[in-house]
């Protein structure tokens, strides 16, 4: 290849992932990644292939609207014996999708692209993709054609890392993470990824109607109000938050928390402590058309109310009005692999409560507050301090914008490129280009903090 560098005329794209963007395949943070980035990748002119257990009511291979992007709904015959979603029958699925993506690819994606001298790029995701690169190295060896390819599998945390060789996984791949707690964890099984984390839609970016948030804020006649939405799970520390919130409570301040879990058994344990801490706690369950409506039945069920569980699905633009309207969001986890409600709450204008793991983007005291201990006495005295000191509340906000802006997915897929330009070097896929240049001095302005103005 004559190539200097990664470009939509000469690269496609191959994502490989059990989730994807239909709602049947969606069920976390997974489906949320390979669906923004494959769109990305699409939209910067990149011909891009996403496998994923898809909907079994829907075409098993369509082109979206308007993009160069392919989507590739796998395994469907055997999904529509499980309506559940993706992993319901996940073993029968995953043989599947291990022995026909390798053959598929071989047969049908690779001879062309190659005949005309493009690089292909493979990216995987996840343990349940593992097997299947080792198997894909073996028929690119087979056929000659290894060194025309490029494979990165990349890890969102360590769940199913026992189901995984890494031996074999290492020799096929480059492997990658989304944060440096997830590198340092890999670290010690005598791994060594790169780093490319996970990022945000751009139009997260847009600003909350700051008067809606305030007529919200105002109508639940409340001090202080606060938000969580993770799963139910002891390492996102809900009970951290709980009895931060019955502390608050106890010294007269009005509190009210506004919560989303999942479908985990372990909310039942939770909203047991909720009760046993003394917070007066209330089920919501709605469907709505606007955003408004929702929030006009969260201001009727909130009097009297100390804790809502909200058990409805939650929409972007609603999640946005509620991270920017309360006084903080608590994406306080224990273990957090990297945290997107956290970016997600900064994108909003909204306070940050994160862990100290993998949120490589929080910094404490500047765009977000950054929790050091399980100590709910943590969470209170920061939040008695915001309340006491409301410039640096808005101080916080506004840098916790200007961070998110250098988050977005079209400047994480520039870093993915990047990478793969590099490695595309050493594979000797791209030459090299060395230019005599001289270093210009730094401008001043970058010197300064200066607000993007997507966000300003």
């Amino acid at each position: 290849m004559g190539n200097t560098n990664i470009t939509p005329g000469n690269t496609i794209f191959i994502i490989l992932s059990f989730e994807g963007p239909d709602s049947y395949s969606a069920a976390g943070g997974l489906g949320v990644r390979v669906t923004n980035l494959s769109q990305t990748l699409s939209r910067e002119g990149f011909t891009t292939h996403l496998f994923f257990i898809g909907d079994p009511h829907l075409k098993g291979e369509e082109i979206s609207r308007g993009t160069n992007l392919i989507l590739h709904r796998w395994c469907q015959w055997i999904s529509q014996y499980y309506p559940a979603g993706v992993y319901h029958g996940e073993i029968e699925k995953l043989q599947d999708y291990t022995e026909s993506i390798p053959h598929f690819l071989l047969e049908h994606i690779l001879p062309p692209v190659l005949q005309e001298d493009k690089l292909v790029v493979i990216l995987a995701e996840e343990w349940h993709t593992a097997e299947v690169i080792g198997k894909i190295q073996n028929l690119l060896y087979k056929n000659g054609l290894r060194e025309k390819v490029l494979i990165f599998w990349n890890a969102n945390n360590t769940f199913g890392f026992e189901h995984i060789d890494f031996k074999t996984l290492a020799k096929a791949s480059t492997l990658t993470t989304v944060s440096r707690y997830m590198k340092h964890s890999m670290w010690r099984m005598g791994l060594n990824p790169i780093v490319i984390p996970n990022g945000i839609p751009k139009n997260l970016l847009n600003r909350v109607d700051v008067k809606l948030s305030a007529a919200f804020r105002k109508r639940l006649n409340s001090d202080l109000v606060l938000s969580k939405v993770a799963r139910w799970d002891p390492d996102k520390r809900w009970i951290m938050a709980l009895e931060s919130t019955a502390r608050l409570k106890s010294r007269g301040i009005k509190t009210l928390m506004l919560a989303r879990g999942g479908l985990e058994a372990y909310g039942e344990e939770v909203i047991y402590t909720a009760r046993s801490l003394g917070l007066k706690v209330k089920d919501i369950n709605t469907q709505c058309q606007k955003v408004e409506d929702y929030l006009d039945v969260i201001v009727a069920n909130s009097p009297d109310a100390d804790f809502l569980n909200l058990k409805f699905y939650c929409p972007q633009d609603f999640l946005r009005l509620l991270y920017h309207a309360s006084n903080g969001v608590l994406a306080n986890s224990g273990k957090e692999p990297f945290g997107l409600v956290g970016l997600e709450t900064m994108a909003a204008g909204g306070i940050a409560f994160t862990g100290s793991t993998g949120e490589d983007y929080a910094i404490p005291f500047h765009n977000s507050i950054v929790l050091e201990t399980s100590d709910p006495k943590e969470i209170e005295s920061y939040l008695l301090f915001l309340m006491d000191h409301p410039e640096e509340d808005a101080r916080i906000r506004r840098a916790a914008r200007y961070t998110a802006g250098r988050f977005t997915w079209e400047q994480i897929a520039d870093n993915l490129i990047q990478r793969l330009e590099y490695q595309a070097k050493v594979q000797g896929l791209i030459t090299p280009v060395r230019e005599k240049t001289v270093p210009e001095a730094p401008s001043a302005d970058i010197l300064e903090y200066s607000p993007i103005s997507v966000i300003s």
